[in-house]
């Protein structure tokens, strides 16, 4: 039987790609999304449509939106503007802790499947500057899981897989269509329009990538 994985699906480029990657590498994929309090809803919607496309045995949608009653970032608090120019410093589209948050839970989901691996799409090349897409964090964090974790003092060590993190967005996307990933599915704009709107950090750096690819993106867009 093949082993598991479970993969942070967003429904955006990266973690779609993780999917392809995942898939390739011979896991059984379950998939985990995560309503945490964001502006829109379609990121979710799209993550449905890619683990549907993959024949996924099981998708998990998991509520914490408790991220929205905290605050602090443009993605959870309306009252603080998506930026469309590139920021000094770490921008105001960052969630504090998400990625902690998120691959905890994802952590503890694996345990309970048994999966022997977490896949995450953090990239600490082409990135918004975000403290948590760094390989230190991603170290302490995967140690930290050993330690905290049934598993890992039994010897099993869940691994935190990110095949992206030395990839810059070209490279990403020339992956990805290697893999035939549903690129026409997914979507990275941090507004969450039916078209995306083109001029924020997430759309501007996944438009760079398609042109480093040489690519199309799938995908419409406003501007």
């Amino acid at each position: 039987m093949k082993p598991k994985a479970v993969i942070v699906l967003s429904g955006g480029l990266d973690s779609t790609t993780c999917m392809g990657l995942a898939e390739e590498a011979g896991y059984r994929l379950f998939p985990i999304t995560f309503r945490y309090g964001q502006r829109h809803d379609r990121e979710v919607e799209q993550a449905q449509a890619v683990a549907r496309h993959y024949n996924v045995f099981d998708h998990r949608i998991v509520d914490i939106g408790f991220l929205s009653q905290i605050g602090g970032s443009a993605l959870t608090d309306d009252r603080i503007d998506v930026p469309t120019e590139t920021e000094a410093g770490i921008p105001a589209t960052y969630v504090p802790a998400r990625n902690l948050i998120f691959l905890s839970l994802a952590a503890a989901y694996a345990e309970v499947i048994g999966a022997e691996a977490v896949y995450t799409g953090v990239s600490a090349v082409d990135y918004s500057g975000y403290p948590d897409c760094r390989p230190e964090f991603i170290a302490h964090l995967e140690e930290t899981i050993r330690l905290a974790t049934k598993a890992g003092a039994e010897g099993n060590s869940i691994r935190l897989r990110t095949p992206l993190i030395q990839l810059n967005k070209g490279e990403t996307v020339r992956e990805g269509l290697r893999l035939g990933v549903p690129y026409h599915l997914t979507t990275s704009c941090y507004q969450g329009g039916e078209v995306a709107c083109g001029t924020c950090d997430s759309c501007r750096l996944r438009l760079k990538g398609f042109a480093e690819a040489g690519a199309v993106d799938p995908i419409a867009y406003a501007t």
